[in-house]
């Protein structure tokens, strides 16, 4: 595994146990659907959490949050409602984004709740 694929997956192990701390449950991890990979999925209460999870070792190019792009985007939704009508389930969903910048050992989140919406 490249450098880079070893600080997206321990920032995906960091992102569910906070989020399993907070009494969120998961239902699943790295669910794929088409060209789509949502990182996340947790239920809190009736709500279903669709989680996006970045990583970023520098802020050079930017904020780690910056780097979800519009087709990301479409992509999640695309994958979730796929999910929801798969799983026949009756849920509000709500997009978040789990952000973190590493800097050596010290690693510093950022939770974006209702990151972004769509209608």
């Amino acid at each position: 595994m490249t450098k880079s694929h070893l600080l997206g997956a321990e920032a995906e192990r960091r992102a569910l146990r906070y989020f399993l701390a907070k009494n969120y449950r998961l239902l699943e991890k790295n669910y794929r659907f088409q060209k789509a990979e949502v990182d996340l999925i947790l239920l809190k209460e009736d709500v279903l959490v669709v989680v996006e999870v970045k990583a970023r070792s520098t802020h050079y190019f930017g904020e780690a949050e910056s780097f979800v792009s519009q087709k990301k985007i479409q992509l999640l939704v695309m994958a979730i409602d796929h999910y929801i009508q798969k799983n026949q389930l009756d849920v509000e969903v709500r997009f978040d984004v789990i952000a973190y910048h590493v800097n050596g050992t010290h690693w510093k989140q950022k939770h974006l709740k209702n990151a972004f919406y769509f209608f």
